[in-house]
């Protein structure tokens, strides 16, 4: 897909549609009737999902996939494409049509001073900051949320146990991450206003990915932005600092998805899906393609057919 019409300028402002209620087991009800907000979608012409530039958003993106061609819809995936600064626009224009998100990430993109942080207060949040011809469907039960991280040796050297504790530190460590983290709330900026915490140095790498977790290996950063389900933290032993403040959001696994193609049957697929997959597993098939090298598709309909939900 061409970057340039991805990166289209797209109009419009956030329209308030009705709130959403949550059930028992914590995942949004599903409407009986599957109908979108915007009133009848239709997924018969096919369905793009598009997919963020780390791993795990490429393994959604796939289950996704497998999901709704187990339920007979046409779907194309575009993996790789970037972040949610070009995915989201790209959805809007009608390059693409569903996007794995995640919570409490989407909502601090729409809405930067947003406060909520549990999960169905964040999907009613959502269902307000969506911008028209949007929505989200229930989330589910699996959760990857941003970590800070920092190796057992410089936890000890520099007494760290929590995101508060960087600040005792100001101008002496540098900060690792994606290029967004210098910019995002859930990030440089949200350290500083909510912490105190200025750095030395902020190298832009990758989102939990080899660049960002080489250098904290060698000792190139001090501090690396993760995921919490990446298998490396448990496997090189790194602390991950607390968050006393709550700066980081809730992170459940939830399809953003244009409303011209949230019919019954698409809902309905990623429902049964989000009610399946847990965070155990979810970082089980990161741990597949990132260790085992094993093609992020290949793993997601291997996993899908495991669990009855692709033929």
């Amino acid at each position: 897909m061409n970057r340039r019409t991805l990166l289209g300028a797209l109009a419009g402002t956030a329209v308030a549609v009705p709130a959403l209620s949550s059930c028992a087991g914590g995942i949004t009800s599903l409407d009986n009737e599957g109908t979108s907000a915007a009133g009848g979608g239709s997924s018969k012409g096919g369905i793009t999902i598009g997919t963020a530039n780390f791993t795990e958003n490429q393994v959604l993106g796939h289950l996704y996939a497998a999901v709704l061609r187990a339920a007979g819809v046409k779907v194309t995936v575009r993996p790789n494409l970037g972040t949610r600064e070009i995915l989201v626009p790209a959805l809007r224009g009608g390059d693409l049509d569903l996007l794995p998100e995640y919570q409490g990430a989407l909502l601090h993109y729409l809405a930067p001073k947003a406060t909520a942080t549990e999960e169905g207060a964040m999907q009613n949040a959502l269902a307000v900051a969506l911008p028209a011809g949007l929505q989200v469907l229930p989330y589910g039960m699996a959760e990857d949320s941003d970590a800070f991280a920092v190796t057992r040796e410089t936890a000890r050297k520099y007494g760290l146990t929590s995101l508060a504790d960087l600040a005792k530190h100001n101008g002496k460590l540098i900060i690792g991450a994606a290029p967004e983290v210098k910019t995002r709330e859930v990030g440089v900026v949200g350290l500083k206003d909510v912490y105190g915490v200025e750095f030395k140095e902020f190298k832009s790498l990758d989102s939990s990915g080899p660049l960002v977790k080489g250098a904290l290996r060698k000792g190139d950063v001090d501090v690396a932005n993760l995921f919490t389900t990446d298998t490396d933290i448990q496997a090189d032993d790194w602390v991950v600092l607390t968050d006393p403040k709550n700066l980081i959001p809730g992170q459940h696994i939830v399809p953003l998805i244009a409303d011209r193609k949230a019919d019954s049957t698409v809902r309905k697929a990623l429902a049964r899906l989000g009610n399946t997959l847990t965070t155990a597993q979810l970082t089980e098939l990161n741990r597949q393609v990132d260790k085992d090298k094993k093609d992020p598709e290949d793993v997601a309909d291997a996993y899908a057919k495991q669990h009855g939900l692709a033929g």
